[in-house]
């Protein structure tokens, strides 16, 4: 995996080629040239391994995915601070089927770097407030699951917030003993 660096210095090269042409009255080669380099400025900010693991993701392909983001070896150097929060959005997606351990540090740095999209963080936030749920931390779900309701101002995660406070509500409910009655102090009484 290259450094960030060198697509900018590749994208400066090709640019400075597009000036050349453009002195030397090469307009179509110039735009070519300007087209080109706007290729490298994109993949700067869009990591071509993090795009290509969204792809695998979205067809349900979790080893394709992580084939992909194996890839990224170094990714402090490999990539923006944006696209390291997507690096650990993605890796806590893929483990959060296996270790919720794992996955709620992946989400957590994921939140801690930042994501772009809205509907992104209200997901990692969601994921957050069902593992804070499992591990009994109500007070801590319940409030990742408020702001991940915030965040959701399309409307994609309106089933899974409403299907995650339903499973809130119904812990709530205390667990009703069925028969002889009450309690212990109530039968010694009335024995």
């Amino acid at each position: 995996m290259y450094n960030k660096i060198i697509k900018l210095i590749i994208a400066a090269g090709i640019i400075a080629l597009a000036v050349f042409q453009f002195t030397e009255g090469n307009i179509g080669n110039g735009i070519m040239f300007i087209l080109l380099s706007l290729m490298f400025i994109f993949l700067y900010f869009k990591n071509e391994f993090i795009l290509l693991a969204f792809l695998r993701l979205r067809k349900q392909d979790f080893e394709g995915a992580k084939k992909w983001l194996n890839k990224i070896k170094n990714p402090e150097s490999a990539l923006v601070i944006k696209q390291q929060g997507y690096f650990n959005y993605l890796h806590g997606i893929m483990v959060s089927q296996s270790n919720m351990n794992e996955a709620e540090k992946y989400f957590k740095k994921a939140i801690s770097l930042g994501l772009s999209m809205d509907h992104d963080l209200a997901m990692a936030k969601l994921n957050l407030s069902g593992i804070a749920f499992s591990k009994r931390r109500k007070i801590e779900a319940e409030k990742l699951l408020q702001e991940a309701q915030k965040l959701d101002k399309q409307g994609m995660l309106t089933d899974q917030i409403k299907m995650m406070k339903e499973n809130m509500k119904r812990s709530q409910i205390p667990n009703q003993h069925y028969g002889s009655g009450g309690s212990l102090r109530a039968q010694k009484r009335r024995g």
